[in-house]
C-alpha cells in the first residue's frame, strides 16, 4: 500500500467494535481526521469536568461508596481516552519531526 507525501496513519480516538485500534491514513485535513479532532476535544473536555465532579466528591462527607465505585469507573474510561489522545498526538508528533529532517 502506497501513500501520498505528507499521509500518515492517525491512531483514532475510538476502538474498533472488536477494541481494537483503529488508523486513519491520511495527511490531517480529511472528514475522520476533522471528526476525530472533535471526538478527542469532547474527551478532554469531558476528563476536566470528571476531574472537577471527583474533587467536589473528595470534600463530600456523606459520599456512598457506589457513588465513589461509579466515578472511578467514569475515571478509568476517561484516563483510557485520555492515554489513547496522547499516544496518537505523540507519533503524530514524531512523524512530523521526521519530515522536517
Amino acid at each position: 500500500m502506497s501513500q501520498t507525501p505528507g499521509a500518515s496513519a492517525r491512531l483514532l480516538p475510538w476502538p474498533s467494535p472488536e477494541g481494537k485500534s483503529c488508523y486513519v491514513i491520511g495527511d490531517g485535513t480529511g472528514y475522520v481526521s476533522r471528526v476525530a479532532d472533535n471526538i478527542e476535544s469532547v474527551q478532554l473536555g469531558m476528563a476536566v469536568e470528571l476531574l472537577d465532579h471527583a474533587d467536589d466528591m473528595l470534600d463530600d462527607r456523606d459520599v456512598t461508596s457506589a457513588q465513589l465505585r461509579y466515578v472511578v469507573a467514569r475515571m478509568a474510561e476517561a484516563l483510557r481516552d485520555v492515554h489513547r489522545i496522547a499516544r496518537s498526538r505523540g507519533a503524530r508528533l514524531a512523524v512530523s519531526a521526521y519530515e522536517r529532517e
